[in-house]
């Protein structure tokens, strides 16, 4: 696995490295040994799956709250995606910046998501579907989120939406919240 650092503070692109011959390529995907030698989380708690039928659909951004925090490890399998992460630790040097970068199932590319960000996508083809890891069980009273458009961070979506939750429609603007909700 081929670990490369992004602009923001633990957050890492991950590329497998291909094993490639006539029949096609073999790759890693999941190493604990190679992620903890970089003193990056290795727990899994679970293993999930997003599909969506359009493109311009749009999930997220979505986080844990502490004490159930999470990690993601994201890969798009089916189709492409334009996947954003927001910085929401407030102790970290990229305090409420965000990355972005697109996975799609051409180029196996991978995301790890550190705690305490926000991290949510577009689709930019019909029929695109992710999966991801996460460090922490899904507990519904942790899950949060911030919106597409929030002021505070101004990210920039390559595409027009066209599909999105009314959850992801009605989060509160971040700078609201007052307490901030990530942690370092």
């Amino acid at each position: 696995m081929i670990f490369q650092e992004t602009p923001l503070t633990g957050a890492y692109v991950i590329e497998p490295q291909r094993t490639e011959d006539h029949r096609g390529f073999f790759a890693r995907t999941w190493c604990r040994n190679e992620l903890r030698q970089r003193g990056l989380k290795t727990e899994l708690a679970q293993s999930n799956v997003g599909f969506s039928h359009h493109r311009g659909t749009l999930r997220g951004l979505h986080f844990q709250e502490p004490p159930h925090a999470e990690v993601k490890i994201v890969r798009c399998t089916r189709g492409s995606m334009f996947d954003v992460i927001v910085d929401l630790r407030p102790d970290s040097p990229t305090y409420k910046r965000w990355f972005s970068i697109e996975l799609s199932q051409e180029n196996c590319t991978m995301l790890y998501v550190p705690e305490g960000c926000a991290q949510g996508y577009i689709t930019l083809m019909d029929n695109t579907e992710m999966c991801y890891q996460t460090s922490e069980f899904y507990h519904p009273e942790s899950a949060s989120g911030v919106r597409h458009d929030d002021p505070s961070f101004r990210i920039l979506w390559p595409i027009e939406i066209s599909a999105i939750s009314q959850q992801d429609k009605q989060w509160p603007d971040y700078s609201s919240r007052g307490v901030p909700v990530g942690m370092s």
